[in-house]
C-alpha cells in the first residue's frame, strides 16, 4: 500500500537509558538520587520497564544522562518535534 511511515512511540527507549548510564559510568544509585528515589532498586524497576518513567522525571533524567529528552524516544518523535 505504499511506504511504511515512521511510527511515533511514547515509550521511553530503556536500552538507550541503560546504555547511556553505563557509558557515563553512573550507578543505579546515582540515577535513583537524581530522580528523588531513596534506593537503587526503585530506579532499577524503571530502567527494567517494571515501572514507566513519568513526563516530569524526564528533564532530571536527561540532565543526569547528559542528553536531550528527545533521545529517549524513537526517530518518529524527533521528526514530529521539529
Amino acid at each position: 500500500m505504499g511506504k511504511k511511515s515512521e511510527q511515533f512511540t511514547s515509550e521511553v527507549n530503556l536500552e538507550f537509558v541503560k546504555q547511556r548510564r553505563l557509558e557515563l559510568g553512573l550507578s543505579l544509585q546515582d540515577l535513583a538520587e537524581s530522580l528523588g528515589f531513596k534506593n537503587a532498586s526503585t530506579y532499577m524497576k524503571y530502567e527494567e520497564g517494571s515501572y514507566s518513567f513519568k513526563a516530569n522525571q524526564l528533564p532530571a533524567l536527561a540532565n543526569k544522562l547528559e542528553c536531550r529528552i528527545e533521545n529517549f524516544f524513537g526517530l518518529g518523535f524527533a521528526k514530529i518535534a521539529k
